[in-house]
């Protein structure tokens, strides 16, 4: 039985979360989707093995059957819609749905896939709103965030607009996406129309260049989501960057960043995800010294992180404001050693 494989950039989350990167490669007549998951759905629960999430491949158990599901496990093709199929002047764009049916924790999603190692980039589920990827990370943010407006770097189809905005009635979103036609396939299959006519004054999205966003004032916070060509953008191993970036920050103000990791597939095969990850956190560090904090993902060490600036937060202070849900990833900040 022949499959196709989408060794993805965003992974499910277990009782800690973790990413993992894809590989797409196109039908003629393929009967299973492989998905190396960096990303998870609503009907199957999962279940680290033991807890050795960074040495061990994890699993992922459905209690209807006892049967356990690995990362190189299939979603037969019956259960895989291509909704669209087509190269934009920035990226192959893509968009599958998985049926509810599937016995996979990709089950009930919508996926965008990006770039030639399908590299997913939004994500949403029919029946849920939290993903159980990083974006729920990033739904952590706006609590330690003083007042004002949140930017959005690499806003893809609007995962992570969409939690905050639900989840957070005063927010305040700006978005910058590169590529029009993603915005638009976000408007047409991923909600993001919707989302925009119901918050005509708390979400703007613009489509350009990400690293010119600015407002006045200045940025509460910053959420950095930015690649190409399957990698972090080289634009963010450059200290001087950061150093815009946080210009653009008012006072007390963070940024958050998906800084990639081994699951992220690259396709220049020279751009390894773990070195490229690694020199971002030091080009980071450059800036903010030691106010760079990581949180890590993967199921091994350099899988895939997320990193904060500032000063760490009160931490109960900072589960208190978040749904109970999300209050696990708030201990999972170390200080980045670099």
């Amino acid at each position: 039985m022949t499959s196709i494989c989408i060794s993805n950039q965003i992974r499910p989350l277990v009782s800690h979360p973790f990413q993992i990167s894809r590989v797409f490669s196109p039908s003629n007549s393929p009967r299973n989707f492989n998905l190396s998951h960096k990303i998870s759905p609503t009907p199957i629960k999962f279940l680290a093995s033991k807890s050795k999430l960074k040495s061990e491949e994890p699993h992922f158990t459905n209690h209807k059957t006892k049967t356990t599901l690995t990362q190189e496990d299939g979603v037969p093709i019956n259960h895989v819609k291509t909704l669209v199929n087509f190269k934009s002047k920035h990226n192959y764009i893509r968009v599958l749905e998985v049926s509810r049916k599937a016995d996979h924790p990709f089950a009930g999603s919508r996926l965008l896939l990006l770039d030639k190692p399908g590299n997913i980039h939004s994500v949403s589920f029919l029946f849920k709103l939290l993903t159980n990827t990083y974006f729920d990370v990033f739904v952590t943010f706006p609590p330690i965030l003083p007042q004002g407006p949140l930017g959005i770097l690499g806003f893809g189809a609007g995962s992570a607009a969409n939690l905050i905005l639900r989840l957070y009635p005063e927010a305040e979103i700006y978005g910058w996406e590169l590529d029009s036609d993603v915005i638009s396939v976000g408007r047409e299959y991923f909600g993001l129309s919707t989302l925009e006519n119901e918050n005509p004054d708390r979400l703007v999205v613009y489509a350009g260049d990400a690293l010119e966003a600015n407002v006045r004032d200045g940025f509460a916070g910053i959420l950095v989501d930015l690649f190409s060509n399957g990698s972090l953008i080289p634009e963010l191993q450059d200290p001087e960057t950061w150093v815009r970036l946080k210009e653009r920050l008012r006072e007390g103000g963070r940024i958050m960043v998906n800084v990639g990791g081994s699951c992220v597939k690259a396709e220049d095969p020279l751009r390894d995800g773990n070195v490229v990850m690694e020199d971002t956190l030091k080009a980071m560090n450059v800036v903010f010294g030691h106010q760079v904090f990581v949180q890590s993902l993967g199921n091994r060490k350099a899988d895939s992180s997320i990193a904060l600036t500032g000063e760490l937060p009160n931490l109960d202070m900072w589960k208190e404001a978040l749904p109970s849900s999300l209050r696990c990833y708030v201990d999972m900040w170390t200080p980045f050693q670099g």
